[in-house]
């Protein structure tokens, strides 16, 4: 295969590469934009494995009629609950893939007096085992594995251990570099695994979007270093591209979390002030309503809007949701869905769960629109959003979460909150929303609850 055709191709992938990302960040394009970056791995993959010489036409075909076969049956039986750990999961191979691809090269007599190869072997296996473990921890977490939620699993120091850890791995590049040696890139390998523990296994359920968005930039600044390593140019440009998107998106969850970049790359999270007190909180205040009542209140609404959270995706209730919208809709209702950055354990969580249960895209509104909204809002449903519309993060500056932005649900006419106890969320606080003199309680199971409600609605016409 000559190089003009080579290049031409990596040429085409990238711009697929581009124009995919372009496209995942509206909803309504999302799935195009999915389907042209494929199409550019798939051409950047097949090119180089011919073009290499790595492996023959058949090989090739098959490789790709069992990936192909992988990857259709996880997309349709993986639950929605599910991706998070899956794409946790996806970023560890990632990771992990760029480690081997380093590793194969360690013992290559062509990169011997190489110093630029050096130095990529070096940094992919610091990156990529980085990445493979910290992913897998996250994976561990997002499953609630126990060994990985319990808190038994700890690595002792903290940030001190941390930041000795990644001194040690820089050191250690710095003298592979200098005098390549298998010893050390073997060294390497395991104190950058251990870094990858200890950075995530501080880290709580309630920061996993932060996280799995900067592990997946770490996978793809690991491809882009093999790619230096291997002299393969589109490789090196689709990973910059990860790297660089995943850093983007990174700093849009610190800021949706008010947490800072620093933090999140030495794994301090979430650290709490003082222990707040929920009956101090709710004390006696909390009505409960049920969905008669709520029913009644939505009969005269002309605007409502839908709070969606993680507990709605638990509740596998969004097809229940949208159905409610509906009638409501039918009955001349403005509805609208408002959706928090890290409602759900992922970045965009929230917009794919709508999405599967086909609500108009229109329809989903983000945060910083839909937050001047809601003081003429009749009704607002919380559905299993705790922390996102927490007002502590307004107004107690003692708070662990103030200064997170969330959705301003309390500043509704009516809030009806849809939730099967007064439980926490992942931050572990009490929400005095549930205590407000115009919130009302909907306690049970999300799904079961909606379905209730809708059923009252329909009554009432």
């Amino acid at each position: 295969m000559s190089s003009t055709v080579v290049y031409l191709a990596y040429l085409v992938a990238a711009v697929l590469f581009i124009l995919g990302i372009k496209n995942l960040t509206k909803p309504r394009t999302a799935v195009r934009g999915n389907q042209l970056s494929s199409l550019g791995m798939l051409i950047a993959v097949v090119v180089t494995l011919l073009d290499q010489q790595i492996l023959s036409y058949s090989w090739i075909i098959v490789g790709m009629i069992i990936g192909g076969g992988v990857g259709t049956y996880l997309a349709r039986t993986v639950q929605m609950t599910a991706v998070p750990e899956m794409v946790a999961a996806l970023n560890g191979f990632g990771g992990g893939a760029s480690l081997f691809v380093a590793l194969a090269n360690v013992a290559d007599p062509s990169m011997g007096g190489n110093t630029i190869a050096q130095l990529s072997i070096a940094v992919t296996v610091l990156i990529g085992s980085v990445t493979l473990s910290g992913s897998f921890v996250a994976f561990g977490k997002l499953r609630e594995l126990k060994v990985f939620s319990d808190g038994s699993l700890k690595i002792p120091g903290g940030t001190l251990t941390n930041a000795i850890l990644f001194a040690v791995g820089l050191l250690l590049v710095l003298l592979h570099t200098n005098a390549p040696s298998g010893a050390l890139i073997l060294l390497l390998v395991a104190v950058a695994i251990v870094l990858g523990l200890a950075l995530v296994l501080p880290i709580g359920g309630a920061d996993m979007p932060v996280v799995i968005a900067l592990l997946n930039s770490y996978s793809g600044i690991a491809a882009a270093t093999a790619g230096f390593i291997s002299g393969n140019t589109v490789l090196i440009i689709s990973g910059s591209l990860v790297g660089a998107s995943g850093l983007i998106l990174t700093q849009i969850m610190c800021k949706a979390m008010n947490r800072s970049l620093t933090n999140v790359l030495f794994g301090v999270m979430a650290e709490g002030g003082e222990t707040i007190d929920a009956d101090e909180v709710y004390a006696g205040k909390v009505k409960s309503s049920s969905p008669e009542e709520v029913a009644m209140m939505l009969e005269t609404a002309e605007r409502v809007v839908i709070v969606p959270g993680y507990g709605l995706a638990m509740a596998q209730a969004q097809h229940a949701v949208r159905e409610l919208a509906n009638v409501m809709e039918a009955r001349g209702t403005e509805v609208k869905y408002a959706i928090h950055p890290v409602a759900g354990r992922m970045p965009g969580h929230m917009n794919v769960l709508l999405a599967e249960a086909e609500v108009p895209y229109e329809q989903l509104v983000e945060m910083d629109e839909i937050n001047p909204q809601f003081e003429q809002t009749d009704v607002a449903i919380v559905i299993g959003a705790n922390d996102v519309t927490n007002p502590m993060a307004r107004e107690d500056k003692g708070s662990p979460i103030y200064g997170m932005p969330i959705l301003n649900v309390d500043k509704a006419r009516n809030v009806i909150i849809v939730k099967r106890s007064l439980s926490p969320g992942f931050a572990g606080l009490p929400n005095p929303l549930f205590a407000k003199d115009n919130a009302l309680m909907l306690f049970g199971d999300g799904k079961k609850a909606i379905v209730e409600l809708t059923a009252s609605l329909k009554e009432a016409d």
